[in-house]
């Protein structure tokens, strides 16, 4: 196996890299985010890492579009909607700070964290016939090791080894039916051996605290990748409205209003025509320029055939 690692920024959609948070939202997230740091006890037990995380999530972000919960005994799963019926788009392995044992490292990935993350993806992919998988994620709170769903499928669904002994665990088929078994024998023995290159993002939140802590707009600038980082657009790979094939509403108004244009009904369409005289703005574009060309006459030296379209 080899390693390979996407930086924070690099992972995140070039479109929506472009795009600055309100500052309502971004204090949100450092308010929010720094209640999730203060309150993580790395003497305290997984499930109460693992709650921790969960509101952090819900408040900043998923409430109340995409529901947050366990889902079998995945430690915690983000839903593409709000009700437990819909797929799920994320898969969370949660790990308490002190638990470095099982934890995965930037240099290993054949550890326990990893394998119990196989096993709930293949649960999900194979078992719930889930094609709406959007990434996958280990994290301690501080570290956050974040896989695309594509490198699963292909790496780990595509492999009829890996899917053949999965089922015949799943079946009852093997010598125990044990997650134990399944993390030992299978699948740390099948990562010993993968020839596959793994690719993720890799954050270490503890590099942003000095932005956290800060106050000045540098600081936040800092932040922004992060915030952006946990938000469904980026986890769940959601539209947003910036995408560059859509325009924001609000600019294209504004757009319209210094043009000197609306957009109008027509029947089951819309089009956009000049206001109508009652509205017109003379400092606008079009009648500013219309101005000017009935001011200097410049029409009278345009060719009659390019004014009238129904001239030879």
């Amino acid at each position: 196996m080899t390693i390979s690692f996407i930086s924070l920024v690099e992972s995140i959609n070039k479109a929506y890299r472009l795009i600055k948070p309100r500052r309502e939202d971004l204090d949100f997230f450092k308010v929010n985010f720094s209640k999730l740091l203060e309150r993580i006890d790395e003497k305290e037990s997984e499930e109460n890492v693992k709650g921790h995380l969960a509101d952090f999530l819900k408040s900043t972000y998923y409430d109340p579009n995409h529901l947050i919960a366990t889902k079998g005994r995945a430690d915690l799963v983000i839903h593409l909607e709000k009700d437990a019926k819909s797929h799920v788009g994320v898969l969370l392995e949660v790990k308490k700070p002190s638990n470095k044992h099982d934890m995965v490292t930037k240099d290993n990935l054949n550890a326990k964290a990893m394998h119990e993350l196989i096993l709930y993806f293949l649960r999900e992919r194979v078992n719930h016939k889930n094609i709406s998988l959007t990434h996958l994620v280990i994290t301690n709170i501080y570290e956050w090791f974040v896989f695309d769903a594509s490198l699963f499928e292909r790496v780990f669904a595509k492999n009829t080894q890996l899917q053949k002994a999965y089922r015949e665990w799943e079946a009852g088929q093997k010598v125990s039916v044990k997650t134990e078994l399944f993390y030992n024998e299978i699948a740390r023995p099948f990562l010993h051996d993968l020839q596959e290159e793994m690719t993720f993002t890799h954050v270490d939140i503890r590099e942003y605290l000095k932005y956290l802590q800060g106050n000045k707009e540098k600081d936040d600038n800092k932040l922004i990748p992060l915030y952006k980082f946990f938000s469904p657009v980026n986890l769940l790979k959601l539209p947003f409205i910036n995408d560059s094939n859509s325009l924001d509403t609000g600019f294209f108004k504004e757009l319209l209003h210094i043009i000197g244009l609306e957009e109008v009904k027509d029947g089951s369409r819309k089009i956009i025509q000049r206001l109508p005289v009652t509205k017109r703005q003379p400092a606008s574009l079009i009648e500013n320029t219309i101005n000017m060309l009935e001011v200097d006459e410049v029409l009278r030296k345009v060719p009659a055939k390019f004014l009238n379209p129904n001239s030879a």
